[in-house]
């Protein structure tokens, strides 16, 4: 019996992961046109700077070419998406901490007229109805731990590196907006 192999655009991205595993320079460039348009976004609404966010986007996909043979998928439960996006966020990281090492004392707080945040514009525009409404009415520092837990799916530790907080403030936070929704929903 003589197998057809699909093109990359007929492909999931975990079949693209495992050809790009073995080389598959098309099934690489179908993986990033799917995938990159939604990173950045994301990256975006974690990190207004975009050198970072470009300089994340490349190591991203650098580190899925160079090791995407060590995806496990969806035999421990896990997804492409999931992967890759575990890898940017963790690159986000290294990047806030290679900057952290070299910043400069942070500017005065913005204006009190300023705008919105973007990351804001962002949650309003993905959630809505009840569940955002009780969302933009947490106090920011939940809703930052909440998004960066449930939207983004970040474990608490990558939150807890994100955000710059003790693992136990953010699980402490974490259970507070919880009880929070649970309450505004009810």
């Amino acid at each position: 019996m003589r197998t057809v192999r699909k093109a990359p655009g007929e492909l999931d991205e975990e079949h693209l992961v495992r050809l790009v595993a073995r080389g598959d320079r098309a099934a690489f460039e179908e993986l990033y046109r799917r995938t990159a348009p939604w990173m950045a976004v994301r990256l975006r609404r974690r990190c207004g700077d975009e050198q970072i966010v470009a300089e994340v986007m490349q190591e991203t996909y650098l580190a899925v070419w160079r090791a995407a043979g060590a995806f496990a998928g969806a035999s421990v439960g896990g997804t492409a998406v999931g992967w890759l996006w575990t890898i940017a966020a963790r690159r986000l990281v290294d990047a806030f901490r290679r900057r952290a090492h070299h910043a400069e004392p942070p500017p005065a707080a913005a204006p009190a007229d300023a705008a919105p945040p973007a990351e804001e514009e962002a949650l309003a525009a993905t959630v809505g109805g009840d569940v955002g409404d009780a969302l933009r009415r947490l106090a920011p520092e939940l809703r930052q731990v909440l998004q960066a837990m449930v939207l983004d799916g970040l474990t608490v530790r990558e939150t807890s590196v994100l955000l710059g907080l003790p693992e136990g403030t953010v699980k402490t936070r974490a259970r507070r907006a919880r009880i929070a929704m649970r309450r505004a929903l009810t």
